[in-house]
């Protein structure tokens, strides 16, 4: 005789309890039906947070909306020629793209380069400690970074100028002098986000099989021929999130921008998300605002479209 108790699973323990009962009374008896409900409410409450704001900047797109007038009109798409008719505008959408080119290219060069050298160190211990010293310009929140770099390239007292007239130098004023605001805002952020490219493609670099090291070895290949085809094959996926999430998160860039030149000097610095701050939020004029924004995430999902196609031809070739 087999005494052998049956197990106890969620489902048995439900039926048991009489909560299944409950279930079927109420219509829920499945229990795909009984997971989707109770998913509903978050469901519901991201659909009311992504949605409706969504839909409200489409709307306030078209019409002259301000704070404090008492009346909405539709004016159509008045607010979109009156964005592209500025020329500051204009300059903002090239400061974008010219600042999100320089700085994705070098962070990835750069994460690329760093995650190969500590890849490369034989020694763990001093490969865990290269690892970890080098996410911590990217664990530092966006104030302190922009406050410590105001600090050190003040006119001033700052280190970087002080550095320089010991050296017979000359200094400058970084963030108000035209030729050198733009290049610094690069600096930091590349000083910043470098970090976290050089995260993922670690990562992917320790996915990589080394059986194809060792093939490659006993075929003879040099260092360069290795990376050329072993290593930097295994790394396309890597490379191209990289370069995705990277050129979204930069080309919405407005912290930094905010808090070292607040656009300035002379809109050298003004980005689209800056413009949009400085000409539709703090004048109120909520309806260019949303013009702007809506501007800003077409470019956006362009940019998104474009790369994911292409690691989606990618991956199929």
């Amino acid at each position: 005789m087999d005494n052998k108790r049956p197990a106890v699973t969620t489902d048995n323990y439900l039926e048991q309890s009489g909560f299944m009962k409950l279930l079927g009374r109420l219509g829920m008896r499945n229990s795909r039906s009984f997971a989707i409900t109770m998913m509903l409410p978050t469901l519901l409450f991201m659909l009311f947070m992504t949605v409706y704001p969504m839909l409200s900047t489409v709307w306030y797109s078209l019409t002259n909306f301000r704070l404090l007038k008492a009346e909405t009109d539709f004016i159509g798409i008045n607010n979109f020629i009156q964005l592209f008719s500025n020329e500051y505008f204009r300059d903002s959408i090239w400061v974008t793209v010219k600042f999100t080119l320089f700085s994705v290219f070098f962070e990835m060069l750069l994460g690329l380069l760093l995650a190969l050298y500590v890849n490369s160190i034989q020694q763990k211990m001093i490969q865990k400690t290269m690892r970890i010293t080098m996410l911590l310009p990217y664990l530092f929140p966006t104030v302190t970074v922009c406050l410590s770099w105001t600090m050190m390239l003040s006119a001033n007292y700052g280190v970087i100028n002080q550095w320089l007239n010991a050296l017979s130098l000359p200094t400058y004023n970084w963030f108000a002098d035209v030729h050198t605001a733009f290049p610094m805002l690069v600096i930091i952020d590349v000083w910043q986000n470098t970090p976290f490219v050089f995260l993922l493609i670690y990562a992917a670099l320790q996915a990589i099989p080394q059986d194809q090291y060792k093939a490659a070895k006993i075929d003879g290949a040099g260092v360069r021929n290795t990376f050329w085809y072993v290593t930097l094959p295994n790394l396309k996926t890597a490379l191209a999130l990289c370069a995705m999430l990277r050129t979204i998160d930069t080309f919405r860039i407005f912290d930094k921008v905010n808090l070292l030149t607040g656009g300035g000097p002379s809109g050298a610095t003004t980005t689209i998300s800056q413009y949009i701050y400085n000409y539709g939020i703090k004048t109120l004029k909520f309806g260019l605002g949303s013009a702007g924004a809506l501007v800003m995430t077409i470019i956006v999902l362009i940019l998104a479209s474009i790369y994911i196609k292409n690691a989606l031809r990618n991956n199929n070739g």
